[in-house]
Order: C-alpha cells, then structure tokens, then sequence
C-alpha cells in the first residue's frame, strides 16, 4: 500500500538543493544494503562459519495489534527459542509489521494495552540473548509503532513511514508518554525523545551536533546538554513556523530514507529477499515458519505427468478442500513432470503464489525431475526441495513461440507468481535464447540477462557482469546442487524421510486423491470410453430416425451424448463453444433431413460442426502450438475415429443381426427380399402409374419426406408435399410424374 503524503508535506526547491547531497550519500548507502538477486547461501556458510551457526525466523504481525497478535507472537517467540537452543544457533527474530491489503489507514486502531504488552515482552528479559528486528515496508502509525521502537534494528521501505504514533489519542497522558520513554530507552534504536516526539508531534525536538556525538533532545534537555558539551550546531526535528530549516519533511514522522540518514533505520529493502540479504540470512528465511505459531497439519498432492486444464484443476480442488475442511497448513506437492501446456502450469502457479502465506505453507519436492512449465509451478511454491541429481527446468520438447513469449512475459510480471525472485534465470529454462549472466556486487552474487540489469536502474554500475550461465539455443536446465547454488532451491535432500525431518512434520503427509467423482469423470473423459459413448450415441440415434415413435433410440443417444460433454467439462477441455458448434451442427443436419431434402450445404456444414465440435472437446486449444499440444491432437483425432470405426462395425452388425433378433424384429421394417424384392422392383420398372392420382393408401415408413406407402398390393417409393407424415397414416396421392408419386396426408 503506498503511503499517503501528509498535508502539511511541502518541499520547496531551496530546500532540495540544500538537502540533496546529504540525502542522496544515506539513501545510496543505504541502498547498498539491499539485495536484488537471492543470495549464494552456500558460498556464504563456507566462508563465514558464524553464519552457519545462525538461525533465522519471522513473522508477520497484522495491524492493528490485538490481544490474539500478543498470543501469537509470544508462542512464535517462544518455539523459535527452544529451537534455537536444541541447534545451539543465534537467533535473528524479524517482526514484519503488516497492514492488511485494501485498507488505508496505516494500521490505526491497535489496543494500547496489547500494543505496550507486546513490545514489553520483546525488549524484556526473555529476549536478552535475541537479535530483533522490525521489518516496516509499508507506512504506519498508532501505537504498533512500538514494536518498531521495542527491536534491536529497523529495516523500512524507502518512502515507508513511521510515526504518528499518537493517532488514535484524543489525549497524550504523561501515562502514555512514560511507556513510550521506557521502551525506547531499552533498545536505544530511537532515542527516547524522538520516540516522545513521534508520539506527540507538537512537542520542540532538537537534532544538536556537539563535538563528540549528535543527540536528540527536547529545550530542557538543550540547555542541559549546553553546560556539558560545546555545540557546533542545532535544528528543530519539524518547525511548522520554519518547514525548510527542519530536519524532517513532517511532523511527529520520518520516511525510510530520512531514517536511514539519521541511523534510525539500519537497511533500506524493498522487498523481503533484501531484508535476509542485508541480514545474510537465507532467502528462506522470510516465509513465516507456521510450525512455530501452530503444529503442522500436512498434506501431499502428486503432479505426475504432464500438467494439463484437468490436472491443474484437480490439484485446486484437492488444495482447497484440504484447507476449509481438513485445517491444512502444509502442501506438499510432489512433482514429478516432463511439463506440458504452460498455460495451465501458469494458472496453477497463480493459485499456489496467492495462498495465504500466513496461514499456508507451500513446498515443492522434487524426487526426479521438474522440467519445462512443471519448474514453474515449483518455483511458486514458497520453498522448493530437491534430491542433488533432480532436475529443474529445460525443456524436452521446444515450446512454440507464443508459449515462451505468454510464458516469459508471465515470469516478468511484477505482480506474478515469482515476483519475489530475479526472474532471469527462471525465464531462461522455458526461452532457449535468453542469455543470463553471473553477476557479483561486493561479495554478492545474482543472476541476471541484459533486461533485468537495465530494470535495476541506479544500482547497475554496482554490478560486475561476469560469465554466461546459459547456452544459446538450450533452456537453462539445473541439477539439485546447481539449483541450490543459484538459489532456486531451498535445499537437496536424499530421500523423503529426510524431507520429514527436516521440516518437523508429525507424520508423513497424507496423500489427497481424488474423489469418486473425479475418478469417475476421469473414466468417461479416457479416448476409450468416450469413443465408446460417441458410438452408442449415433447408433441410437440412427436408430431412432429409422422406427420413430419408440423413443429408446433418442433417449440413449441424449444420455451418451451428456455424460461425453458433461466428463470433457469438468475435465477442463470443454467450454460453451464446443456445446454451441454441436448443437448447431445437429440443427443444420435436422433442418436438411426433415426440412429441406437432398445432401446441402447444410447437411454438409452441419457434420463438419460436429466434427470440430467433437475434436475440440478432447483438448484445451483450437491449433496446435507445440509438440505437447500435437500429441493431445493426435489423441482427439484417434477417439473421433475410434467412434466413427465403432459405428460403421455396429451398423453393420446390426444390419445382420437385429432382423432376426427376437422382439427386436417385430419393431423394424424389414426390407423385401428375395422373390419379393424382384417382383416389386419389376412392377415398379414396367408399371403405369398415371392412374394413382386421387388413390388413398397407408405410409408403411415414417414420410420425411420421402418413404414407402402401400396401395391394396403394392409397395410404392413416395414423397409428400412437404409435410411430414408419421407411419401409418392414411394419405392421398395428388400427382404423378413418370416413377414421382407425391401424396399427402388424408
């Protein structure tokens, strides 16, 4: 949330100048303390041993403050210790002070009493032997600005701001001042006075440079200091009757960057990773260990084989269920994935990067292989783990151009899943042609191709470019241990077992597996079954437009036809488009038979809709892009022909078999045959038929139009007038031309 600029904010040009050198040396100052790349953990731990040594955690404290806030920090507090202590580690405690999203009002409203409990707990004795910090990146006020002034350090956002602590006070007591100069004076990181001063802002606070150090003190505290030190110069923190001889731009608050310069504030970050660079810590780091705020409830999901619409949604489905119902707070997702449609790893990933990272942890492992888009959906995970040989990135098969470009252009999104990360390196393992470099920055190293070094702005020149980590024309593809050392993965580790220890989980993760429904859904969408529906649906259907009237036929064929697109649905590759080209290809075929006779365009344009109807149901794209997308083709084009094989075989059996079938016979019109045939194609050759007209007979076949009729003896080919006319209706015959009798209904 961007901070709001204050009223009384006013920065005139004079002032600028007078300021710039000062500001500009503690903003770049502190800016070399920020990280933009993730740090090379293993190389840091071999050459600093203490840093192996050192356990860091963190957490995020939710604005405003409450009596639950003060619960949950002190387990979290608490849990880190003891863990701390079974590693023998020095623990580094990072508080991030988080205003929720969609609010702005900078987190006001804390409970003065949970407010003041929290940093008493903090800066008492129980935390003696910890290092805290209070991670600001968004601005704030109230009374959670004790936190800030109860930790040993302060990283803030650049135009973060802290203070105003006051806000929510219709009256400053000498009460609440006391508990603000008590923790101040604890921590020492604000001086007391400053603290007074962003509690109450009319109160007259003087920055004063002496000869040995500068100081912060009120008019009192002034004339005091005068009788022990010379004073070689003072300024008022804020003077509203003077803004451009202030110190600070506002009243009773300070920005990050105006805190750095005064060494307020330790480090500027602009991120979480740069908070664990400037503390060189791993990146890690700043996912917020659940385990120590509440016991893990984990739970597994397996990605195997290639991730599709379907596959993508039932990993949602299961994640969801599992959170609302089960009370899970660990997934694991266990990939093993050649890749697939990076479309689809995309969405997944988006799913996975917006859960709730305070109440969900994310980890992917990765036991043999994570390739193409399947690294993607890895690397959205908070943590992801692999066996040393696993392998990370590259791609099997060369993904089309629109993929790579929607898939670059997703990892380059600010906003996107991997927005925590350099994005270079992912990129280069679905864009064979992305060139990405080592790159160093004072004992830092980062990984970066030419148009993320330039998105770096002012801190370019501080990066040395060094070797190609790349080869033209392959995707970037990492085993564990160069995964790890590119700070890709979190960790290797062997086998899974050690996986559960690493993390403390209390038992091996229960597997979700889809639900009868899905299984079921999963069965109808196979090419075999569906195939085998499509065949049964046309054969009732055929059925049914030679004997109307029963309805068996149209019923069956409805029902096939439901459970093909209703499984293609929920399966993921069937949308209303599918559904509106086969009911409008049905239409036309309709419309040519019953109203309009003879094989037209629409009897053609109707089957080719629902060809294309059929073969776009079995996938998730109109034209094939990449090799991926080509084999699901193929396996669209094999269940259509599959259902076209299964119904001319069916059609002819039955034309064998159903005349002579019990029962069945008696419901069919069975054609002459024989003597019978011969006779009747002999009468029709040679008969006269001018006589017919006037004659009544009865329809022996459905007339739609055209069909057979019989008159006393004779069987005679017919077609009405249009009309259709249901079989054994009594008609008449209106004219005759040569061999065409047209009658109509009597």
């Amino acid at each position: 949330m961007a901070p709001k600029p204050a009223k009384n904010s006013r920065y005139r040009p004079c002032r600028r100048i007078v300021a710039a050198a000062v500001l500009a040396a503690g903003v770049l100052f502190g800016k070399a303390h920020a990280v933009v790349a993730a740090p090379d953990n293993s190389a840091r731990k071999a050459g600093n041993p203490q840093a192996a040594n050192r356990l860091g955690k963190s957490i995020r404290v939710h604005l405003p403050i409450t009596g639950r806030t003060l619960d949950r920090v002190r387990q979290f507090v608490r849990r880190a210790i003891a863990k701390a202590e079974e590693e023998t580690a020095r623990l580094t405690l990072i508080f991030e002070l988080n205003v929720p999203e969609g609010q702005d009002d900078y987190g006001r409203g804390s409970q003065f009493g949970a407010a003041y409990d929290l940093p008493d707990f903090l800066s008492g004795e129980e935390l003696s032997g910890v290092q805290t910090v209070a991670y600001v990146p968004q601005s704030i006020q109230g009374h959670a600005v004790l936190i800030v002034l109860a930790c040993d350090q302060i990283i803030m956002g650049a135009d973060a701001r802290l203070g105003l602590a006051g806000v929510d006070e219709k009256v400053i007591t000498e009460s609440r001042r006391g508990n603000y100069r008590e923790i101040a004076r604890r921590r020492k990181t604000i001086p007391a006075d400053v603290a007074l001063w962003m509690l109450d802002p009319t109160l007259e606070v003087w920055m004063v440079e002496t000869e040995v150090s500068r100081e912060y003190v009120t008019p009192a505290g002034l004339a005091e200091l005068h009788k022990r030190h010379a004073i070689k110069s003072k300024r008022k923190l804020f003077d509203a009757a003077d803004p451009e001889a202030s110190v600070l731009a506002e009243a009773g608050q300070f920005t990050g960057e105006e805190g750095r310069r005064l060494n307020f504030v330790a480090y500027l970050a602009s991120d979480r990773s740069d908070v664990a660079e400037a503390l060189e810590l791993p990146r890690e780091v700043m996912d917020e260990d659940l385990s120590l705020v509440r016991d893990w409830k984990p739970v597994r999901v397996n990605l195997k084989g290639p991730i599709d619409a379907k596959t993508a949604s039932v990993a949602q489905d299961l994640i969801n269920d599992a959170i609302q119902t089960e009370e899970a707070n660990f997934i694991v997702l266990w990939i093993d994935s050649q890749g697939g449609s990076p479309a689809d790893s995309i969405v997944l990933a988006g799913f996975l990067a917006g859960l709730d990272s305070s109440k969900v942890r994310t980890v992917a492992y990765i036991p043999e292989r994570a390739r193409s888009d399947a690294a993607l959906v890895a690397l959205a995970c908070h943590q992801t783990v692999m066996r040393p040989d696993a392998e990370l990135g590259g791609a099997p098969y060369r993904l089309s151009k629109n993929d790579i470009h929607y898939a670059v252009e997703s990892i380059k999104d600010k906003d996107g899943p991997w927005k925590s990360r350099s994005w270079s390196l992912i990129a280069a393992m679905i864009d064979p042609d992305l060139a990405v470099f080592r790159c160093t920055r004072r004992g830092k190293v980062g990984y970066f191709c030419d148009e993320e070094l330039q998105e770096l702005g002012d801190l370019k020149p501080m990066w040395r470019k060094g070797e190609q980590v790349t080869r033209g024309g392959e995707p970037l593809l990492l085993e564990g241990a160069r995964a790890l050392e590119y700070g890709l993965a979190s960790h290797t580790l062997d086998n899974f077992a050690q996986f559960i220890q690493y993390y403390d989980l209390p038992h091996d993760p229960a597997l979700l597996e889809p639900d009868w429904v899905n299984i079921l859904v999963e069965a109808l969408a196979s090419p075999g079954v569906a195939a085998a529906l499509l065949t049964i649906a046309f054969i009732a259907l055929y059925a049914e437009l030679s004997a109307p009237g029963i309805g068996v036929g149209g019923f069956v064929a409805t029902v096939c036809f439901l459970l093909f697109f209703w499984s293609h649905y929920l399966d993921g590759t069937v949308e209303w488009l599918e559904v509106l080209l086969f009911l409008a290809g049905v239409g036309c075929l309709l419309l040519e038979i019953f109203v309009l006779p003879g094989f037209g365009i629409f009897g053609l344009g109707g089957g080719l809709l629902v060809l294309a109807s059929l073969i776009l149901a079995s996938q998730t794209f109109v034209v094939p892009q990449n090799a991926y997308e080509f084999a699901q083709l193929q396996r669209s084009l094999l269940t259509v022909a599959g259902a076209a094989v299964g119904i001319v075989t069916v059609g002819w059996l039955s034309r064998k078999w159903l005349p002579h079938a019990p029962i069945i016979n008696r419901m069919l019109l069975q054609p002459p045959a024989g003597e019978e045939a011969e006779t009747i194609k002999r009468r029709e050759t040679l008969v006269d038929l001018e006589g017919f007209v006037g004659k009544r007979g009865a329809a022996t076949t459905q007339l739609t139009p055209s069909g057979k009729a019989r008159f006393g003896d004779m069987l005679v080919d017919v077609i009405t007038d249009g009309d259709v006319v249901e079989r054994g209706a009594e008609i008449e015959v209106v004219e005759v031309h040569g061999n065409r009798v047209i009658v109509r209904k009597a």
